[in-house]
């Protein structure tokens, strides 16, 4: 399947999630099941008691001593921090990589907006150094953008609050 086809399948998948949780089970098994570069991919959200925390939400990949990461550490951290895609071509050389397997050599993450704000991001991790291109920061940036869009069109404002 190539990215445009992904893209659709997730289109599609958005537009008959019943939850948000269902749509991101969905995502993370499309990209995985399609993109074998990508060893773990899934979604850490902020923590609506706790917003200078990001938490592991549905995922696919090798489990990860990671489940909340302060904002403040990591490249989960530092995509929230500039607000912008981080790619790491050799997460062994950044000292801002919190490691979550001996195997991981890059890493790409993508902030989640939604109602102008970031909300979570998606993560993902290769086995494969510098395995991330353009086209995989498009299709990501392009599956937050839809994945946010969720979020505004499915939840109320208190509901984006806790989300």
């Amino acid at each position: 399947m190539d990215r445009s086809e992904i893209l659709t399948e997730i289109r599609e998948k958005a537009a008959s999630a019943s939850s948000l949780t269902v749509l991101q089970e969905q995502i993370v098994g499309v990209l995985a099941n399609n993109l074998p570069h990508y060893s773990w991919t899934g979604f850490y959200m902020l923590d609506p008691e706790d917003p200078d925390t990001l938490v592991v939400g549905s995922y696919i990949g090798d489990p990860t001593p990671h489940v909340r990461i302060p904002v403040s550490q990591g490249i989960c951290g530092a995509a929230v921090a500039t607000g912008k895609t981080v790619v790491v071509d050799d997460v062994g050389s950044d000292p801002r990589y919190l490691s979550c397997s001996i195997e991981t050599k890059s890493e790409i993450v993508v902030p989640i907006y939604a109602s102008g704000r970031i909300i979570g991001e998606i993560d993902i991790d290769s086995h494969d150094p510098a395995a991330f291109t353009s086209a995989d920061r498009d299709l990501l940036e392009e599956v937050g953008k839809i994945v946010g869009s969720f979020i505004e069109n499915s939840l109320t404002d208190t509901d984006l609050r806790k989300s």
